[in-house]
């Protein structure tokens, strides 16, 4: 049988994810939990599902934290996962909800380049509802922890907002993963383990 991390495939992706769902994230601060909602964002709660039901979040590294902005990760920390997910991104949608603080995005480069990166908002940051004219739909929002463990999480390598430090190279993490963020990067905040712990349907 096909690894679903490795060789994930069509059919498996296109199955529709519960209405809403609780996922319960540990992380190096303390667990928090995201509430994802299908009816802001369809096709990115679908994604959400999938990648949080095969366990592809464990041991991801908060790699861009950005005082008083966003923190993102979702880069694998194996390359091999990072290869089979290169491309493989989901259909834009009309931003819905607006990135407020607590909200979860995926995080894009152009038209329809949202696939496994996610960031969560620190402060309000409703200005990137219509950056580039596409905007960053939210798909879900944190609804426990975000005081005790999301604003906890290091940004000593992502400055804060308006500073510029290097940070982590996107390219080195996805061809070395985590032995790249732990050689160069050891303070890095991190996730253990996120799973699925509560569902809703209509």
């Amino acid at each position: 049988r096909a690894d679903p991390l490795l060789a994930p495939t069509p059919t498996a992706l296109s199955r529709p994810a519960p209405d809403s769902f609780d996922v319960r994230v540990e992380s190096s601060r303390g667990p928090f939990v995201i509430r994802a909602r299908r009816d802001w964002s369809p096709a990115g709660v679908d994604r959400f599902h999938y990648l949080v039901s095969h366990g592809y979040y464990d041991e991801t590294r908060f790699f861009r934290v950005v005082g008083g902005f966003v923190a993102q990760w979702g880069l694998s920390g194996t390359p091999a996962v990072n290869r089979a997910w290169q491309g493989k991104g989901i259909p834009d949608e009309p931003v819905k909800a607006s990135n407020t603080r607590g909200r979860v995005s995926y995080a894009r480069g152009g038209p329809n380049t949202r696939s496994v990166q996610l960031f969560i908002n620190l402060v309000d940051n409703v200005r990137l509802d219509t950056t580039n004219t596409f905007g960053f739909p939210a798909f879900g929002e944190v609804v426990e922890g975000m005081t005790s463990a999301v604003d906890s999480l290091t940004f000593e390598y992502g400055g804060t907002r308006g500073e510029r430090l290097p940070g982590p190279s996107q390219d080195s993490l996805r061809v070395e993963g985590n032995a790249y963020l732990n050689r160069a990067f050891p303070k890095l905040d991190y996730i253990r383990r996120a799973r699925v712990v509560r569902v809703w349907r209509k």
